[in-house]
């Protein structure tokens, strides 16, 4: 069976990847320095089928044996990792990178690069195809994130084309599901939580600037049809069921049944206004579309903030607010 290296294995989406490999019968290895990852998210694979090393990528990889195919994950992904880690978050955007198409290249294996829709910026087109080059801030305090994935995908199309590397680009929206980390500022847990707390709900701005949700389990599966497609230009993968972050919060209490109230803070700096995937590209080539609506994936991602909140003592197994 294949052998694949996935970096950040212990995120929210490698840990997902980990899992659709692993249950395919591939020989996986999750690469991980656990800055941002939690070892609990992959704690239930067992060898011979899944290895974990723990290791930073932006140092030399070494990996025994033969590898088709190496999926690049590691890096901060939140609003907070990446203001709190903005050195780290520009290293494995750029150092991680270059060491993992680097061993692609020495293996001959095929190497999927996460990036990700703030490739866009914010963005002056909507919604945004895979052809717009974006407005981004190269030194705004978000920019850490959104040049180090721009300057990624210029080095995976600099390998392709010089080193003659089989590389695919997946430009990922907002996604959601279990094993997000409660803070990590994005705002699924961020809402999600403060509802099942019954804390008021952390509006920033008007609540008018709108976001894209998809669950994981349609991104992971937009994953491996392009990895495994001929297709090596971006590709936009995400739900294009666009809604205000205002009607989100709505939703999350209805969801919840929460007496959460919501309050405005002010907008953090270049905090896009919209975002929304033109995913012509994923249907056409992938025959991919989401499928997983809103409130399903959010009643399966509120279960386990539940979990998580009632293990941390936050609330009662029954939900309510903890003392």
């Amino acid at each position: 069976m294949p052998r694949i290296l996935i970096t950040g294995a212990a995120g929210f989406i490698g840990s997902h990847l980990c899992d659709l490999y692993v249950n395919r019968g591939y020989d996986v290895i999750g690469m991980d320095n656990l800055l941002t990852g939690n070892i609990d998210n992959i704690a239930h694979l067992t060898e011979p089928n899944f290895h974990f090393i723990k290791h930073d990528v932006t140092n030399y990889i070494y990996v025994k044996g033969e590898l088709d195919y190496i999926l690049h994950f590691a890096s901060p992904a939140s609003p907070i990792d990446y203001l709190e880690l903005p050195i780290q978050t520009l290293k494995v955007g750029a150092l991680g990178t270059h060491k993992a198409l680097g061993l692609a290249k020495e293996k001959g294996a095929r190497f999927l690069l996460a990036s990700t829709s703030e490739a866009y910026g914010d963005p002056l087109e909507h919604p945004q195809n895979e052809d717009y080059w974006g407005n981004v801030n190269p030194i705004g305090p978000r920019g850490v994130y959104d040049e180090a994935k721009r300057f990624a995908e210029a080095m995976t199309m600099a390998y392709h084309r010089f080193h003659k590397v089989d590389t695919r680009i997946v430009r990922i929206f907002n996604t959601y599901g279990p094993r997000m980390r409660i803070r990590d500022g994005r705002v699924v847990p961020a809402f999600g939580s403060q509802a099942l707390m019954g804390e008021p709900i952390t509006v920033f701005g008007d609540g008018s600037q709108t976001r894209s949700f998809c669950y994981v389990s349609d991104l992971v599966d937009g994953i491996d049809r392009l990895l495994m497609s001929e297709y090596v230009e971006p590709v936009n993968i995400g739900n294009p069921a666009e809604m205000t972050i205002l009607d989100f919060a709505k939703t999350i209490i209805e969801i919840t049944g929460s007496t959460s109230q919501v309050v405005h803070k002010p907008l953090p700096v270049d905090d896009p206004k919209v975002r929304q995937p033109d995913i012509t590209r994923a249907k056409s080539i992938l025959g991919w579309e989401p499928k997983v609506g809103l409130r399903e994936g959010l009643e399966n991602t509120l279960a386990y903030f539940r979990e998580v909140l009632v293990a941390e003592g936050k609330i009662s197994g029954e939900g309510g607010a903890g003392a």
